[in-house]
């Protein structure tokens, strides 16, 4: 389950923060933008890693 609601969370501030980029189009926002997607990425990473390692 926490493996689903993780998806779903990375989709939806995936998707805000493309229509935050795509409608502002600052270049300083792009900065942000990437940096708050690479966090994303791990988090999701680490909490599926997490997930799979309760399992051994």
């Amino acid at each position: 389950m926490n493996r689903i609601l993780a998806g779903i969370a990375f989709l939806a501030m995936l998707g805000f923060i493309g229509v935050l980029v795509i409608e502002l189009q600052r270049w300083d926002l792009w900065g942000v933008a990437i940096l708050v997607v690479a966090l994303l990425a791990y988090d999701l990473y680490s909490t599926l890693r997490d997930e799979s390692r309760k399992g051994q």
